[in-house]
Order: C-alpha cells, then sequence, then structure tokens
C-alpha cells in the first residue's frame, strides 16, 4: 500500500514538472527575445547621455563656431528635404555665415532608398574636388522621393553643372572609390543610436527630425550659453 502511495505521489510530481516546463517552453516560444543586430564594438550609446559622434577625416563641414551641428542625412529622404529647404536656410543665415555655428554632415542612406546610398557617393567625388556643399545643395533641389533626380546620369549631370573636372568625377562614382565612406558613417550612426532620418547631434544632445526652425533656434541659443 506504502509503495503504491509512493508511485503515485511521484507520478503526480512528475506529471507537475512536465507541464510547468511546457508552460515555461511555451511561452518562450510565444514571446521569443530578438536580439538588436549591431556590428561589433558598435553599441549605440545611452539615449540619456550626451553624445560624442567620432567624425571622420575629410568629412563636410560648414561653418566654424562655438555649436557643432552633426547631421546625419539621406538624399532620398523628403523629410532630410524639408530640413533643407526650411530649417537648414536659416540656420545658415543666421548661425552658419555668422561664425556662430558649424554643421559637420554624415551620410545615413535608408536601405529602401534606392538611390541614396550612390547619391551618397557622388557627394564624396564632389568633395574630393572641394564641392560637397554645391553639390549636397543641388541634390537636395533636384530630388523626388521616388529617387528621381538622383539616377547616375542625373549624378553625373550635376557635376558637369558645377564646373567639376567630370572624368575624375564619374570614375570615381563608377568604381565606387567613396562607398567606404559612406558606409563608415553608417556605422558611426548606428553606433550612436541613430535609426532614421535626419537626425541631428547638437553639442551632444540629440534632435530628432525635420522639426520647425524654432526648435533647432532653441537649442543653438542653449549651446551658445
Amino acid at each position: 500500500m506504502d509503495k503504491d502511495i509512493f508511485s503515485v505521489s511521484n507520478s503526480i510530481l512528475l506529471g507537475s514538472i512536465i507541464i510547468a516546463g511546457s508552460i515555461f517552453f511555451s511561452g518562450n516560444l510565444s514571446s521569443p527575445t530578438t536580439p538588436k543586430v549591431v556590428a561589433p564594438g558598435n553599441q549605440p550609446q545611452d539615449a540619456g547621455a550626451p553624445v560624442s559622434v567620432k567624425i571622420r577625416g575629410g568629412a563636410p563641414i560648414a561653418g566654424a563656431g562655438k555649436v557643432t551641428i552633426v547631421e546625419f542625412s539621406d538624399f532620398q529622404c523628403p523629410f532630410c528635404q524639408s530640413f533643407y529647404n526650411g530649417a537648414y536656410k536659416q540656420i545658415k543665415a543666421k548661425y552658419i555665415d555668422t561664425g556662430k555655428v558649424k554643421v559637420v554632415f554624415m551620410h545615413f542612406p535608408l536601405a529602401f532608398h534606392a538611390n541614396a546610398q550612390k547619391a551618397g557617393e557622388a557627394s564624396e567625388c564632389a568633395n574630393r574636388q572641394g564641392k560637397f556643399w554645391p553639390y549636397h545643395d543641388i541634390l537636395f533641389t533636384n530630388m523626388k522621393s521616388d529617387g528621381a533626380g538622383l539616377d547616375i546620369a542625373s549624378l553625373k549631370k550635376y557635376a558637369g553643372d558645377l564646373g567639376l573636372d567630370t572624368a575624375k568625377f564619374n570614375t570615381c562614382l563608377d568604381n565606387g572609390e567613396t562607398a567606404s565612406i559612406v558606409k563608415a558613417d553608417i556605422a558611426e550612426g548606428q553606433r550612436v543610436g541613430v535609426s532614421g532620418t535626419p537626425t541631428f547631434i547638437i553639442n551632444g544632445k540629440k534632435v530628432v527630425g525635420a522639426l520647425p526652425y524654432d526648435q533647432f533656434e532653441k537649442a543653438i541659443e542653449e549651446a551658445l550659453k
């Protein structure tokens, strides 16, 4: 009798363990944890901490001053174009041209913008000839969100329009000589937690989106104090 009771008890205990294990296992299947994939050593920084961006040698810089704005941008991004047409031009007139602010341009072409990577490369080919900012302006002036205006033929035409050495420019673009520069900027953006464009780092503080000028003005004025 005691032996039977012991057997029944063991059966109940074993059954409980199996059921508990099944619940735990099925619970983990229903809500899996998917790790965020980032390059080794490129872990995003704490969003609440000051953001320190490593600015590469030869990065396009406009202006000089106490305040540094690092802009992560995409030439096919309509929000980046909106920033260019609105707040950027006002920032340039009030702060960049007056020696209070410098802007550093960093590439962050989004994967679903088919022509953004090559447009970024083209701008760096222009940068080799000292014409990044005029080329930057012509890209944002002519681009369409579907990629029109950023095709290879257009990218080469703009170089000619700006008086660049088109033979050097075309070789640079066709051979992908600046592709690694764009990719390095992407990696740096990922390291500091950039996930969309445009994203700005204003003296270590992250500002995301094509915000109205007055919000940039407020951030700049605070940084100037």
